[in-house]
């Protein structure tokens, strides 16, 4: 049953992706703007700027050339960057590691943070702990991206030197041989322990930045879970039976507990993943947010277009890959 199903999300992805594709590009074209003119320059002439919207298909009805993308896109091939003149999958292959990796780190310190303070906060009920976790979330709902991201570099970068303002690594670190293109993982395969420790230091700030708000939320959903599954009647038969309140509270309570909240990792894997933009621009992260903001400013529609087709696919299969772990969660689920 579940490999039927996981077979039948798979199809359903086709539809999703052409749909996402149609709206992206259908909101480009309204977008006011030459991308002809803006890939030649203020001083080109009109011949050449003509050259150029003939190169791309720019001098065709809309239809046409979402039809030709189309074509191309069945064939794997996302197009030419009008800014870079290169391919954009030799684009995506360059930024895309570094949004994956500081997505992670952020996924990462918001379950390795976020769950145990909500599952203290639950048991502690009332208690200091659980008023100061939830003033914590509360400013993590609140406070905006962007002044923490500003804030945190005016604190642990101009005032305490702590950590660098921004980019993957120090300009006299060596990069480590591109293996996957996420520093830390090739830094450990070359075993260039000096460039994991710059790319980890560096990973800090960003990670901190991103992670805050999903670390918020993720307490507050353990929490809300943790005291909903500690009321129930098999945690009151186990503590009658005599059992350790830390057996009781991590091997009873804590996997139940868990179900809503991997769907909460899931969707925050998500919204992190397409919400990097901000953090990266901030933090001159080379990553695909960066990418895709470049490209909006540049009018580079095939860059734009592949930015989202990736984002789309990884958030669809983040969430598939979460349906799949509730089976794994609770054995008793059926699809």
């Amino acid at each position: 049953m579940l490999i039927r199903y996981i077979a039948k999300r798979l199809l359903y992805l086709v539809p999703i992706l052409i749909g996402v594709t149609f709206i992206t590009f259908a909101v480009a074209q309204v977008i006011p703007g030459d991308p002809a003119r803006m890939a030649a320059g203020p001083h080109a002439r009109p011949e050449q700027v003509e050259t150029i919207r003939k190169e791309y298909g720019l001098d065709k009805p809309w239809p046409v050339q979402y039809w030709r993308y189309l074509n191309r896109l069945a064939r794997g091939d996302l197009g030419k960057s009008i800014q870079s003149f290169r391919p954009v999958a030799e684009d995506l292959r360059e930024f895309f590691p570094a949004t994956v990796e500081l997505t992670v780190f952020a996924v990462i310190l918001t379950v390795v943070v976020g769950v145990p303070l909500g599952v203290i906060s639950a048991v502690r009920k009332g208690r200091s702990i659980d008023h100061l976790m939830r003033v914590m979330a509360m400013t993590g709902v609140s406070m905006p991206t962007f002044w923490l991201g500003l804030l945190l570099q005016l604190v642990f970068y101009r005032l305490l030197g702590w950590f660098p303002s921004g980019g993957r690594l120090d300009t006299f670190v060596t990069p480590p041989p591109a293996y996957t293109g996420l520093y830390l993982v090739d830094s450990l395969l070359a075993r260039d322990w000096t460039a994991f420790g710059n790319a980890l230091v560096h990973l800090v700030l960003p990670g901190v930045t991103l992670a805050y708000s999903s670390l918020a939320m993720m307490a507050r959903m353990t929490r809300s879970s943790m005291l909903e599954t500690l009321r129930e009647d098999y945690i009151r038969t186990a503590r009658a039976k005599g059992l350790a309140e830390a057996v009781v509270i991590y091997k009873h309570a804590l996997r139940n507990a868990l179900i809503p909240v991997v769907t909460v990792v899931g969707l925050q894997f998500g919204y992190l993943l397409a919400g990097t933009f901000m953090v990266e621009t901030i933090f001159s992260w080379p990553g695909m947010g960066l990418y895709a903001l470049r490209s909006v400013m540049s009018l580079d529609f095939p860059a734009l277009m592949g930015a989202v087709l990736i984002a789309t696919l990884v958030y669809v299969l983040i969430n598939l890959l979460v349906d799949v772990t509730y089976a794994l969660l609770n054995p008793q689920l059926r699809y």
